[in-house]
């Protein structure tokens, strides 16, 4: 019998992947109910090609995928059933250190930050600096800038494409990351907010994480001395001005007012299917030669959602079935893995996109 993907969540970022993965292997998609299970795959279109379950049935075979699109909280539980049943496992987010742990001679492949970012900014990035025609010592300058906003600009310069909440705290982390040639840290990731100009449409950029271990996870080359090496956010022009309220909120941040402050936004601003989302993932590179050569390049995706899908749910899901099939079809190492690791990858999966309608464009 051929190897089952065990898709687990039915939210915002369940979308178009789950299709194409439907059209070579057989495909079960887990709800907190039968009928949530049931709801999101006809609102796929894909009744009766997807099956259905809730949760609690989930029990995977050798060899299987389970996949986790729930909360990162719920990553490790699915990963331990994963492992005991001698299923691979794949998700979207961030590797944690539990992650990391518990796949430590896994046995399996587990497969991580195959989503839209992290995810498809990997692809972009070891494209990007395998391209790069200099040679030897130099500087470098990357940026690696993701955003989703509302097709339609609103007074709120946003549109929630994950939970409310998640949003608010994600702003609490502080941003370590290289500018002016040096390490910076922002605390508050907002206040280093700057403007960012992409084919003459002016947006608002902040860092955010730490972008740092990423200058090894992409391979730079030990001979670049950094001048800028940043991982962040993109936002609408004028969304710091917009948010200035939800700031005030959150310089001095108490958990349960952030919790009603993210019910309060989410009331005001709702998430419909009447109205359109965008995602605008930017990433660049700019390397000068010591020896006076030099090399630019830059990636643009813009994608738009439409009646099938949000672009925000096309843009996660679709990438995550690319190692899905890496998965099945054995291209995978069993161990611990990122979306792409390396030029070689980074191509075969970018290849697998154009195919399925995703395209970033270069100059």
């Amino acid at each position: 019998m051929a190897e089952t993907v065990h898709w687990v969540g039915t939210g915002l970022s369940t979308g178009g992947g789950v299709r194409v993965l439907a059209e070579s292997h057989p495909v079960v998609l887990y709800g907190r109910t039968t009928d949530k299970a049931a709801a999101c795959v006809e609102r796929l279109g894909l009744t009766g090609k997807v099956t259905p379950r809730a949760l609690d049935s989930l029990q995977p075979d050798r060899g299987d995928v389970v996949v986790s699109m729930l909360p990162a909280t719920e990553h490790a539980r699915l990963l331990k059933l994963a492992l005991a049943n001698g299923s691979h496992f794949a998700n979207t987010s961030y590797v944690s250190t539990e992650v990391t742990e518990i796949a430590r001679d896994a046995g399996v492949v587990v497969l991580t930050e195959s989503g839209l970012d992290p995810g498809i900014d990997h692809l972009l990035a070891h494209d990007l600096i395998a391209r790069s025609t200099v040679r030897g010592p130099a500087t470098a300058s990357f940026t690696s800038y993701c955003g989703g906003v509302p097709a339609v600009p609103n007074e709120f310069r946003y549109r929630f494409s994950w939970a409310p909440r998640g949003v608010l705290t994600a702003l609490l982390s502080p941003a370590r990351y290289i500018e002016g040639g040096a390490e910076q840290v922002a605390e508050r990731p907002w206040e280093a907010t700057t403007g960012h100009i992409l084919r003459g449409e002016r947006f608002e950029a902040y860092p955010n994480r730490d972008s740092l271990p990423f200058v090894e996870q992409y391979q730079v080359p030990a001979d670049w001395r950094l001048t800028e090496f940043v991982r962040g956010t993109l936002r609408l022009d004028g969304w710091l001005d917009a948010w200035a309220p939800v700031f005030a909120e959150l310089r001095d941040p108490d958990p349960d007012r952030i919790t009603a402050l993210a019910a309060d936004l989410a009331a005001k601003y709702p998430t419909t299917e009447r109205d359109r989302d965008r995602v605008v993932l930017a990433v660049a590179l700019t390397v000068r030669g010591d020896d006076g050569t030099e090399w630019s390049g830059e990636y643009l995706l813009d994608e738009t959602g439409d009646d099938s899908d949000s672009a925000m749910a096309r843009l996660v899901s679709t990438p995550l079935a690319a190692g899905i099939t890496d998965i099945l079809s054995g291209a995978l190492e069993p161990g611990l893995h990122r979306a792409a690791e390396g030029a070689e990858a980074s191509r075969r999966w970018l290849e697998f996109l154009d195919r399925n309608g995703i395209r970033a464009g270069f100059r």
